[in-house]
Parts: structure tokens; C-alpha cells; sequence
């Protein structure tokens, strides 16, 4: 059979044998610098927002803090004669009834915010770790746990407010006659001490779902083949918990109390609707106390050094608790 003909092959030029390519040069596209600029046009909307709600406000409150404002200056407060810090030393004197007042609020919204606060983890921890187990009506049960997270805040403290009466209420209901217990004189929960264990109540229902589901969310990243190892070993459910379960959670607890407190201790809204704007001095939380200083006595110089304060003793303690986690959790890992 004839052999078809093979085309010769081109002979590189003399000239350009010894040449290297080169790569061309990267030519930048037009729209990457758009690209690139697009998450921070957008995130300048919120930006705004953030300095016109929060910045703008603090260094206004900041400023009246070192004025005598009161009801005469409200029109113009930028008018009120300068007081420099006799504000701050009015508030911190607790030889005077308004610190000596101060420092009571205080005490009450420190044990306040711990009994919340703990409470409401152990809640959240041990409902996250009972719905990890499947079971029939799971899905039904852990959407009636997020109930009280869901409600607002007027909605669900006006239904406790009703539960809390005295002569009509469920809770006296179903305390003194359904029960029995205490006898059939009615308590007050909403004046004297009781005040103090009511408004504790309302805060730990409507706050540990939202740690429930939190901790919900950290336990499903843990491997499941670790429980089983555990369990072939003989560890215990409360071996398992302790071992393996709280460990692997610890970072996120971490925030999750550190969002709590601040929650917790800067709460206004549940204290105000339970008791209007005189709080009793068993409940008289900061936030309620500040907001009386200013808004009932007209002594808005006064309210503003204590929240002034108060935003340095929160930011004293996130300080610090970021702090000791951080150092801790580096010692662990080391």
C-alpha cells in the first residue's frame, strides 16, 4: 500500500532558538476592585446606623454627665453650667442617700444577675443535652423550648405581671389552693421582698432558651463515635457529660455566659414593664435605678455619671473575663 507523504517539520529560526517565553504580564480586571470594595459598601449602611443609634448617643451622655442638667435645661442642655465631677462623686459617695442608694442597686443587680445567669445555663445545658436523644415528638418539644426566646419581651412580662397578682392570679391559685402550701393569705409577689424572686423568675424563663439553643447548636458538632468509645470503656452518662460533653462545649459556654451577663445586668425593659418606674427596693435593679434618677427626680447630670459607670464596670469585666478564658484556654491547650 502506498505510505502517505509526511509534512516536514517546521524548523525553529536560529534567531529564536535560544529565546525564552515569557509568561504576559497578569492584566488586572476592571471589575475586581469593585468586587472587592462591594462587602464594605454594604456594610456601611450599618455602619451609619451604629454611630447615629449607639456612638453619637454615648458621647452626648458622656457630656451631660459633667453638666448640672436638670428639668430647666432640657430645651438647651448644651446651656446647663459645667459641674466637672461632682456628679460621679455624688454617685460614688455612699455617705449620702444617692450613692448609699446606688450601692444597694448595685448589690441587688450583681446576686441578680448571677442567679439568672447560672440558672439559665443549666437550663439550656441540660435540655440541649436531653434533646440530643431522638425520640418521638423531639421536634415538637424543642419548638415549645423556644417559645419564651420568641414572645417580646412586653408581651411575655405583661402575662407574668397578670400570673403575679395577688387575689386573682394563677400562681397564687395554684399555690395556696391547689397546693396548699402557705396557707390561704395570699402572697404579694410584685411589693417587698417577693419582688426580688418574681422578677427573677420572668428573667431566667424568657433567658435560657437562648441558651438551650445555643449549647443545642455546639453539641451537634460533636463526633458521635466519642460517646460510643466512652461507652464500650464503661463510662457513665454523667462520666460522658462531664468527660466529653461540657469539654467540648467549653469555648462556646465561654461566650454564652459572657453574653448573659451583659444581658442580664443591663436588662431594663423586663424590670419596667413588671414594675412601672418605681421599682421596690428589693427588685431596684441598676437600669431601673438610673432611669429614676434621671427621668423622676429631673436629674438627667446625675443619671448620666451612672451610666457612665456602669458602661465602665461592664467593660471592666468583659475585660477581665476575656482574659482569664483566654489565658486558660491557652494553658489547656498547652
Amino acid at each position: 500500500m502506498p505510505v502517505a507523504p509526511v509534512a516536514p517539520v517546521a524548523e525553529r529560526p536560529a534567531a529564536t532558538a535560544g529565546k525564552v517565553r515569557r509568561t504576559p504580564a497578569r492584566v488586572r480586571r476592571p471589575g475586581r476592585a469593585r468586587r472587592t470594595a462591594l462587602p464594605y459598601l454594604l456594610l456601611l449602611p450599618a455602619l451609619l446606623l451604629e454611630l447615629l443609634i449607639h456612638l453619637i448617643p454615648m458621647v452626648m451622655g458622656i457630656t451631660m454627665s459633667f453638666r448640672q442638667l436638670t428639668q430647666f435645661f432640657i430645651r438647651n442642655w448644651s446651656s446647663a453650667p459645667w459641674s466637672g465631677f461632682d456628679n460621679y462623686e455624688l454617685a460614688v459617695d455612699i455617705d449620702k442617700p444617692v450613692g448609699e442608694a446606688l450601692l444597694n442597686s448595685f448589690f441587688t443587680t450583681v446576686l441578680f444577675t448571677l442567679l439568672s445567669v447560672g440558672l439559665c445555663w443549666f437550663l439550656g445545658t441540660a435540655a440541649a443535652v436531653f434533646m440530643q436523644e431522638t425520640f418521638r415528638g423531639r421536634g415538637i418539644l424543642r419548638a415549645l423550648f423556644l417559645i419564651p426566646y420568641a414572645l417580646p419581651v412586653y408581651a411575655a412580662v405583661i402575662t407574668w405581671a397578670f400570673m403575679f397578682q395577688r387575689d386573682n392570679g394563677l400562681v397564687n391559685h395554684v399555690i395556696h389552693e391547689q397546693l396548699g402550701i402557705g396557707g390561704a393569705e395570699h402572697t404579694f409577689w410584685l411589693l417587698g421582698d417577693n419582688s426580688f424572686w418574681a422578677l427573677l423568675v420572668i428573667s431566667v424563663w424568657k433567658g435560657w432558651p437562648f441558651a438551650f439553643l445555643i449549647v443545642m447548636a455546639a453539641l451537634q458538632n460533636i463526633p458521635k463515635d466519642l460517646y460510643e468509645a466512652a461507652a464500650l470503656d464503661g463510662a457513665g452518662v454523667w462520666q460522658q457529660i462531664r468527660r466529653i460533653t461540657l469539654p467540648s462545649v467549653g469555648a462556646v459556654n465561654q461566650v454564652l455566659v459572657l453574653v448573659l451577663f451583659l444581658w442580664t445586668f443591663n436588662d431594663f425593659g423586663t424590670p419596667f414593664v413588671l414594675f412601672g418606674k418605681a421599682a421596690p427596693e428589693a427588685a431596684d435593679l441598676v437600669s431601673i435605678h438610673i432611669y429614676q434618677s434621671s427621668f423622676v427626680t429631673w436629674n438627667f447630670g446625675t443619671g448620666s455619671a451612672m451610666s457612665v459607670l456602669l458602661l465602665l464596670f461592664l467593660l471592666l469585666v468583659t475585660a477581665v473575663y476575656l482574659f482569664l478564658t483566654t489565658r486558660g484556654r491557652r494553658e489547656s491547650d498547652a
